[in-house]
């Protein structure tokens, strides 16, 4: 008897120890905010929408038609790339420093998403999905720019 009060004593102040026990302090990630928001749009977001777009789609001209989607697998990698880097780009926007609050947010994490989308599309080789993904950058873009970027109202 004395030592099943002594196993159960000793099982309950281990527990009483383990719940008192603080998990240690994370510190944040030393990251390092190297270009402004325009910076950021011109020499990351935009070359890679610039890809998406501009391999989504069809031209109809006096010269006939041209459709835009990649025909090779270096295109479609190109593609991949850029659909990549702009969902990635979307993480960027929303770090201390640059969001500008919760509609920020919103469209930042909006455009992850998106991205998300063009990115399985063109894994997916499948140039349909891919213009709808375009599609849904485009809004988020425009839904963001016309909110934040005066200059917006001028594209």
């Amino acid at each position: 008897m004395r030592t099943k009060t002594l196993v159960t004593l000793s099982m309950a102040l281990l527990l009483v120890a383990c719940a008192n026990e603080q998990p240690p302090v994370q510190e944040a990630p030393p990251y390092q905010i190297v270009t402004d928001i325009r910076q950021t749009m011109e020499w990351v977001l935009d070359p890679a929408v610039d890809v998406i777009w501009d391999s989504a789609g069809t031209i109809i001209s006096a010269e006939g038609r041209t459709e835009l989607a990649p025909t090779t697998d270096d295109g479609w990698s190109r593609v991949i790339f850029a659909a990549a880097t702009l969902a990635e780009a979307g993480n960027l926007l929303m770090l201390p420093g640059r969001s500008l609050g919760d509609d920020w947010q919103e469209y930042a994490a909006g455009l992850t998403e998106a991205s998300k989308l063009a990115l399985t599309a063109a894994q997916a080789r499948d140039a349909d999905a891919l213009f709808d993904a375009g599609g849904r950058i485009y809004q988020v873009c425009r839904a963001c720019h016309n909110q934040y970027w005066a200059d917006a109202r001028d594209d």
